[in-house]
């Protein structure tokens, strides 16, 4: 049987049907927003594997080139490996729907979220996360949502509900949540104030709200029954930590009060080691259920200790900041290099400025684009001292990258005042807690080292929450630890104007709005914080590029002369390549873009299409070369295309008696233009002030 709901959202018909498609699935809904459509399933095992200790839950988005209307491009023509939006989506879906799957519940499940329908208005990523939602509440499987999502934009003062592809907005807003609270957060903006951001996110859960009581509806009617998950785990395959906080709290204690990540972990290995020889012997207790336990005592300790004493694992105070240092420049052959250390996390920023033909060409479903800025994350096993295969970039890669550029984005200049393809490589060398944060530390610093006139700089950092009942503590600056045992983590990256990038993942049901609030107005001391220990290092960027970048220029041509500088079959503008070194970049309008590597190939490339695209200018001198010497003077070439006639009265002030006492044939030779005759040829002088 086929169940339907449908509601009217932002303007726009939003609807959620099941029972037509995808029948063998624990749950399938169709999503349709506008035109745009998305059949979002979930599958998940009937067992947990044995001594599972994480829940693994795979989300995968999907995007058929068939939903424009288009054919995949490449030699192989069909989708292959996940594209980075993909990856970046699948992530969006990922982070609010997995903290709301029972506790219990170690079941192998997945979601996929297949795009079959694209409109080229309504962003699918919105309806397969709300999709992913209403087959996971309607599929029985142990999931406490349903949760739904919004986009927010912000134009003249105005917040506008999921503004269509490609609208001229300042904030790119994703919220998703409950009825009761906010439970993910992704946003790039420019400069936002605090309250602004706040008053941002309180209309996207607002405006979501719609969505979740249509999906509660379609659930009243198409739901099957709950999976019984005192079957699944039961209770009493439990250890109670008391038991370990009773006996091992001192040696908790003591592990936790070692200066450094990496002390600390082989202190609590060994507390673990000895709880093992403990309790192990017990039966029906597993490895799994002490080691649960264990991470449970620690956790119970941690906050303890915080609620009580106001000090956290490092003896830092909730609001403090680890100790930065900076090193400007790091490396002497790269176009800018800068190394962040907070705290044990360090990253080593990279910038490289590249032309037009550098920027990466993007085959999206809304068509094809060119990326002029790119930020890529690396994140090797050594930064968290574990042996690890090198391999491609994985989804925490792509995310941590994706987020230090939508932070940097929003003040680097316009291509139209820097006309530069710009890279930012961040090596993560060591990692205790909030990485991406120092990459858009050390993007921000590399890129000024390089000269690149960003508007101001930027600074990120990483927020965590500990709650206890109605008590709650926000950390600035959290460490790796902090984030294992915390209840949210909470990024914020942006100048000492305003917010340029936000990302919010809660581990519990839900915040509230106040403790959003607390959060934005402490992430805002912290990072004002960090922005003027970054100043005192580089407090503006470099006025002058490296000798190591690129040198470029423009010139616009007559348009009527584009077609002689390319040549036929594109051999003119070959050969300026050829023999200048030098890249070069033709605009239908006219303008001429050269690239290369110093300013000698740079000149040579521009003087010869200047010699193609333009006249020679009167009364100007010019270089050129002595092509055929005669007994009344000699021709010479000059302006690339043009011969002229040096008249043998016109080599010196003196007498000269034949011209090979002054020119011989490829002598090079400053030549003065002095028009034309009434032959149209040109007249050159050597008589002239040098």
């Amino acid at each position: 049987m086929i169940f339907r709901k449908e509601i009217v959202w932002g303007g726009q018909l939003f609807s959620l049907e099941t029972g037509r498609m995808a029948h063998q699935a624990d749950g399938a809904v169709m999503v349709r927003h506008g035109d745009t459509t998305v059949l979002c399933t979930v599958v998940a095992s009937r067992k947990a594997s044995q001594d599972q200790d994480f829940f693994p839950l795979t989300v995968n988005y999907v995007e058929k080139a068939y939903a424009a209307g288009k054919i995949p491009g490449g030699f192989v023509k069909r989708e292959g490996r996940s594209s980075e939006r993909e990856t970046l989506v699948s992530r969006l879906i990922d982070r609010p729907i997995r903290p709301l799957f029972h506790p219990n519940f170690k079941n192998e499940t997945q979601v996929i979220c297949t795009v079959l329908s694209f409109d080229g208005k309504n962003d699918p990523d919105l309806a397969a996360m709300i999709g992913a939602s209403a087959a996971l509440t309607i599929s029985g499987i142990p999931f406490l949502g349903p949760i739904a999502a919004s986009r927010v934009g912000f134009k003249d003062g105005t917040f506008i509900l999921n503004p269509p592809i490609g609208s001229d907005t300042t904030l790119e807003l994703v919220v998703a949540g409950t009825r009761d609270g906010v439970l993910m957060v992704e946003c790039g903006v420019s400069e936002f104030s605090e309250d602004d951001m706040l008053k941002a996110l309180k209309f996207g859960h607002e405006s979501f709200q719609p969505v979740i009581e249509a999906i509660l509806a379609l659930a009243e009617r198409a739901a099957r029954d709950p999976w019984d998950v005192s079957v699944i785990s039961p209770k009493d395959c439990r250890f109670d930590e008391a038991e370990i906080m009773s006996l091992f709290l001192e040696d908790i204690r003591n592990a936790y009060a070692e200066p450094t990540k990496h002390e600390r972990g082989e202190a609590l290995s060994r507390v673990y080691l000895a709880v093992q020889a403990r309790f192990l012997d017990r039966e029906n207790l597993s490895e799994k259920l002490l080691s649960e336990a264990f991470s449970r005592a620690c956790s119970s300790y941690v906050r303890d200790m915080l609620f009580s004493t106001g000090k956290r694992i490092d003896g830092r105070g909730a609001g403090d900041i680890r100790k930065i240092s900076i090193e400007v420049p790091v490396l002497p052959m790269v176009h800018g290099s800068a190394m962040f250390t907070r705290g044990e996390t360090q990253a080593l920023a990279i910038t490289t400025l590249g032309t037009s033909q550098d920027e990466q060409v993007v085959d999206a479903l809304s068509g094809e684009y060119k990326e002029r800025f790119l930020l890529h994350y690396n994140f090797p096993a050594f930064s968290v001292g574990e042996i690890g295969r090198l391999a491609a970039p994985g989804r925490r890669e792509i995310g941590h990258g994706r987020l230090a550029w939508k932070a940097v984005n929003a003040v680097l200049p316009s291509k139209d005042t820097f006309a530069y393809s710009i890279r930012v490589v961040s090596e993560v060398l060591s990692c205790n807690g909030s990485s991406s944060m120092a990459t858009v530390c050390g993007a921000s610093l590399a890129l000024m080292d390089a000269g690149v006139p960003i508007k101001s700089p930027v600074a990120g950092i990483a927020m965590g929450l500990l709650m206890k009942g109605e008590e709650y503590i926000v950390l600035s600056d959290i460490m790796g630890e902090e984030d294992h045992l915390g209840d949210m983590d909470f990024k914020v990256a942006g100048t000492a104007s305003g917010i340029t990038a936000l990302q919010m993942d809660i581990k519990v049901t839900g915040v509230s709005f106040d403790i959003l609030k607390n959060a934005l107005a402490q992430a805002k001391e912290g990072r004002l914080h960090i922005l003027g220990e970054m100043g005192k290092v580089l407090a503006v960027g470099r006025r002058e590029l490296p000798e190591t970048a690129p040198k470029m220029t423009s010139i616009i041509i007559p348009k009527d002369k584009i077609r002689e500088v390319i040549g036929s079959g594109g051999k003119v503008i070959k050969e300026i390549i050829e023999r200048s070194r030098a890249k070069i970049d033709i605009e239908d309008s006219g303008t001429v873009s050269v690239y290369a590597k110093n300013s000698n190939d740079m000149n040579c490339a521009l003087d010869m299409i200047k010699c193609i695209a333009f006249d020679p200018v009167c009364g100007k001198v010019y270089r050129g070369r002595v092509v055929k010497v005669m007994d009344f003077g000699a021709f010479v070439n000059f302006f690339g295309k043009t011969d002229g006639l040096v008249h043998i009265s016109e080599m010196s002030d003196r007498r000269v008696a034949q011209v090979t006492d002054i020119l011989n044939e490829n002598d090079e030779v400053d030549v003065l233009f002095l028009g034309y005759d009434t032959k149209g040829r040109a007249k050159l002088t050597m008589k002239f002030g040098k």
